[in-house]
């Protein structure tokens, strides 16, 4: 989360954008607890563990992430790094096994939020 970034300086839309983001990152990347060791993973390494389909999905769900960030406006360099996270992501997902374990760690949804945060707090014109 951006550390500067000011809620109530937020539009009501801006807020809910986020907050509906926040929502989706946090269940694609952090849902489900793994009991002993604290770490988080969500559905998408869930959902890669079936081949194709599954990396399939948890692509057109994390675009839903990049699909918010372009309604508000997000420039078009930001909006393709939030790409390039959800591409490396699928693409190093659908590698039997280990893909699993990327899509563990990557967290590409937690990126692209913290992305859309970033713009929000630098923005200057928040109106």
């Amino acid at each position: 989360m951006a550390d500067d970034l000011d809620m109530g300086a937020l539009t009501g839309r801006e807020q809910a954008a986020l907050k509906r983001s926040r929502t989706m990152a946090r269940l694609l990347d952090e849902a489900i607890s793994i009991p002993g060791i604290g770490y988080r993973v969500g559905l998408d390494p869930v959902l890669s563990i079936a081949p194709v389909s599954g990396d399939a999905a948890g692509a057109a769900l994390s675009l839903y992430i990049v699909a918010e960030a372009a309604r508000l406006g997000v420039p078009p360099k930001t909006l393709l790094m939030m790409v390039g996270n959800v591409a490396l992501d699928t693409v190093a997902g659908s590698v039997p096994v280990l893909g699993t374990l990327v899509d563990a760690v990557w967290k590409a949804n937690k990126r692209n939020v913290a992305l859309l945060e970033d713009h929000l707090a630098g923005r200057e014109d928040i109106a």
